[in-house]
């Protein structure tokens, strides 16, 4: 998180969660004619190095949250299930940049929501 604040400050330079994690180069590029939306691959735009930092985060941090009870997990699990282990990173590193923004931008703490009983 701190790579990320020292990388583009507390969060006024992006309007929404989106555009930080296009900044990123983690969603697909959107291309935009006749008034119909593409979506391409991933750009890789951004700053290389702190992409590099938090994609090996995020992976080293799968195995566990794949296994967790909690509706984060529970999306994985649901991601893995299609996606291949690469694409679910980025994925879940895109999800996990725009709460970083909307933390950041609404000054907040992240309160995980409560892990689901069996």
């Amino acid at each position: 998180m701190t790579a990320l604040v020292a990388a583009n400050g507390l969060g006024e330079t992006f309007s929404r969660g989106r555009d930080l994690a296009a900044w990123l180069g983690l969603v697909p590029r959107q291309v935009t004619t006749g008034g119909k939306p593409t979506l391409l691959g991933i750009t890789k735009r951004g700053s290389k190095y702190l992409r590099k930092l938090l994609i090996q985060g995020v992976h080293s941090a799968l195995p566990t949250l794949s296994r967790s009870a909690r509706p984060l997990g529970r999306w994985l699990r649901g991601l893995l299930a299609w996606a291949h282990g690469n694409k679910a990173v980025v994925a879940l590193l895109a999800k996990l940049a725009r709460i970083a923004w909307s933390l950041v931008q609404h000054d907040t703490v992240f309160a995980a929501a409560p892990a689901a009983t069996a």
